[in-house]
C-alpha cells in the first residue's frame, strides 16, 4: 500500500521535512504494516549467530540490572526475549508513539508482567528521573527527530551508574551489497520523488560513527561511550531476499504497488547475480552503542 503523508508531501515540494511530519509519516507507515520490521531482524545473524535483539538483551546482568526500558519498543520483540530468559527476575518496561505497534505487542506480552506505555521518547513525564538501570533502543534511534530531546530524556531516566544501549544503522560501506540494494530501491523511490535520500529519515548525525559519538558526548557528558560496527547477514532464495530486504526499507512504502512490483523484479535480479549453492545473501551493517554510567559495573 502506497504511503501518502505529511512528509512525503513537504518532500515533493523541497521543503526540508518537520519533526511532526515525520511522526505523521512513520505513524502511517507503522499503521498499515505494524510488525514489519520484526521478522528480517530477527533472521539477520552476526557472524556469531545473534541477531540484533540478542545483541541488546545479552547486556543484562541480573546482578545490576532489575529495571529494564524499551524505547520505541514496538511490537515487544525484545521485551519477549527478555522475558524468555529472565521471567519474572526483571521490572520490564516498554514506550512506543504508535497504537498499532502497541497492540501487538500487549498481545506478544499478555502473559507477562510488562507495563507497556504509548508516548514520544521526547517526552516520558510519565517516568520519573533515575527510574532504569538499563535503557534499550532498538532501531528506532535514527529515525527520531528532534533526537537531542530523545537523549536528554534518556539521561534523565538513566539511573546514575545506569546503562543505554542501542542498535543504529551502520556504515554502509563496511557491509558488501548493502549499498547495492539501497541504491536499487531509492532509484526506484527517486523516480517518484527526486528528492527522497536528499531528505532522510531523521537526524543525519545518528547514521555515522562519527557523528553518532558526538552526538551522544553533548548529553552524557559523564559516561564511556563505545561504538562497534557489526554486519548481519540473512542467506535466502533471491524471490524470498527480495521482498524480505524491501520490506525493511521505510522507501518501499512510499511505492505504488506496480512501482513495488516492478523493484522487486530487480533486486531479484541482482540477488540472482550473487547465488551460491542456490541462495544469496543480504548483509547489513549496524552500529552497536553502548553508553555506560561512570563505575558501572557491567
Amino acid at each position: 500500500m502506497k504511503i501518502k503523508s505529511a512528509w512525503i508531501r513537504q518532500i515533493e515540494s523541497g521543503q526540508q521535512p518537520s519533526s511532526s511530519a515525520l511522526r505523521d509519516h512513520l505513524g502511517a507507515v507503522h499503521d498499515n504494516n505494524a510488525g514489519f520490521t520484526e521478522d528480517f531482524a530477527w533472521k539477520c545473524r552476526d557472524a556469531n549467530g545473534k541477531n540484533s535483539y540478542e545483541l541488546l538483551a545479552d547486556i543484562i546482568d541480573q546482578k545490576y540490572h532489575s529495571q529494564v526500558l524499551d524505547l520505541g519498543c514496538g511490537s515487544g520483540v525484545l521485551l519477549d526475549l527478555c522475558n524468555q530468559r529472565f521471567g519474572n527476575e526483571l521490572v520490564l518496561s516498554g514506550v512506543d508513539m504508535n497504537g498499532s505497534e502497541l497492540q501487538l505487542a500487549r498481545k506478544r506480552l499478555a502473559h507477562t508482567d510488562t507495563k507497556l506505555y504509548q508516548g514520544a521518547a521526547q517526552n516520558l513525564d510519565f517516568f520519573s528521573d533515575s527510574s532504569f538501570d538499563l535503557i534499550f533502543c532498538h532501531w528506532a534511534l535514527t529515525l527520531m527527530d528532534p533526537v537531542t530531546e530523545v537523549l536528554a530524556t534518556t539521561n534523565r531516566l538513566l539511573k546514575e551508574k545506569g546503562i543505554f544501549a542501542a542498535i543504529i544503522d551502520g556504515d554502509p560501506k563496511t557491509a558488501d551489497g548493502y549499498r547495492e540494494v539501497h541504491d536499487i530501491i531509492y532509484e526506484h523511490v527517486q523516480c517518484k520523488y527526486p528528492d527522497y535520500g536528499v531528505f532522510e529519515l531523521g537526524d543525519p548525525r545518528v547514521r555515522t560513527a562519527a557523528g553518532l559519538k558526538k552526538l551522544v558526548a553533548e548529553t552524557f557528558e559523564d559516561f564511556d561511550i563505545n561504538i562497534t560496527p557489526i554486519t548481519v547477514s540473512y542467506n535466502g532464495a533471491p524471490s524470498l531476499l527480495a521482498r524480505e530486504a524491501a520490506g525493511f526499507f521505510y522507501a518501499s512504502f512510499v511505492l505504488s504497488p506496480n512501482d513495488f512490483s516492478q523493484m522487486l523484479a530487480n533486486l531479484e535480479k541482482y540477488f540472482f547475480t550473487n547465488l551460491h549453492d542456490g541462495t544469496s545473501c543480504f548483509t547489513m551493517p549496524i552500529n552497536l552503542l553502548i553508553v555506560r554510567g561512570k563505575g558501572s559495573n557491567n
